[in-house]
C-alpha cells in the first residue's frame, strides 16, 4: 500500500523551519512511522545535495524508508535513493526512469488537468497535484487548484495520487476522502511543536479513512 504521509525536507526556504529538516528530524519522523521522504534542496551545489542525499539513504533506509531525490535523476542513482520527484521543467519520466532505473520511482508533478492526464500516461510511479491549499513553503507557487481538482484527477487514473500545498492535520481528512492516496507535508510536520506526534496523527487520520473506505462507509 502507497505510504499515507510524504515529509518533505527542505530547509532553504523557511528559516524558522531550521534543523527540522536535518537527518535527526527525518529519524524522529521514521520512529513515528513515515515511510515515505523527499530531499528538497533548489539552492544547493550537487556535491552537498549529493552527500546529503547519500547520508539520509544510508541512515533511512535499514529504518524501510523510501528517500527521493527531488529533480536530481542524477544523484539519487548515485547516492542508491529510493527515486527521484521530477516537475514540469524537468527532466520527462522516461528519462529520469532511464537514470535511475528500477527500483526507483519516479513521481511526477501536476497543476492542471492536461498535465495530469499526461503524467497519467507515463511510467510515473506516483503523479502529485497541487498546490491543493494556498501555500508559503514554495516559491513562485502555481495556482491553487483545489479540492474539485483532486476529485477530478482521481477519476482519470489509478495510479497513486500525492496531494501537496498548504495541507495541515485539519484538513488532511478532507483531502484523503477526495480520492489522495497520500499528502505531502513540510510546515505542518516541520513548525509542529511535536513533529512526531504531528506524523502520528496524519496516520491514524489515514488509516481512519482507509478502513472505512474498505468497509465501504467512506
Amino acid at each position: 500500500m502507497f505510504p499515507a504521509l510524504y515529509a518533505i525536507l527542505d530547509a532553504g526556504l523557511n528559516p524558522s523551519i531550521g534543523e527540522r529538516s536535518s537527518l535527526p528530524y527525518a529519524l524522529k519522523l521514521a520512529d513515528a512511522g513515515v515511510r515515505l521522504m523527499q530531499l528538497r534542496n533548489k539552492r544547493g551545489a550537487a556535491r552537498v545535495i549529493f552527500a546529503q542525499a547519500r547520508e539520509f539513504t544510508e541512515r533511512l533506509t535499514p529504518r524501510g524508508v523510501r528517500l527521493i531525490v527531488n529533480d536530481r535523476a542524477d544523484i539519487a542513482a548515485m547516492a542508491g535513493a529510493g527515486g527521484v520527484h521530477v516537475g514540469q521543467e524537468d527532466l520527462p519520466v522516461a528519462e529520469a526512469r532511464r537514470i535511475c532505473g528500477p527500483p526507483g520511482w519516479v513521481g511526477v508533478s501536476t497543476h492542471n488537468l492536461e498535465q495530469f492526464r499526461d503524467a497519467a500516461g507515463t511510467s510515473a510511479d506516483y503523479i502529485a497535484v497541487g498546490p491543493l491549499f494556498p501555500t508559503q513553503t514554495k516559491e513562485n507557487p502555481e495556482p491553487v487548484v483545489g479540492i474539485e481538482f483532486l476529485r477530478a484527477a482521481r477519476g482519470l487514473t489509478r495510479k497513486p495520487i500525492v496531494a501537496i500545498g498548504g495541507i495541515t492535520v485539519g484538513r488532511v481528512e478532507e483531502v484523503f476522502r477526495a480520492g489522495a492516496d497520500a499528502v505531502a507535508v513540510i510546515g505542518d510536520l516541520a513548525l509542529a511543536q511535536d513533529p512526531a506526534a504531528r506524523a502520528r496523527e496524519y496516520l491514524a487520520i489515514a488509516e481512519r479513512v482507509r478502513e472505512e473506505r474498505a468497509l465501504g462507509q467512506g
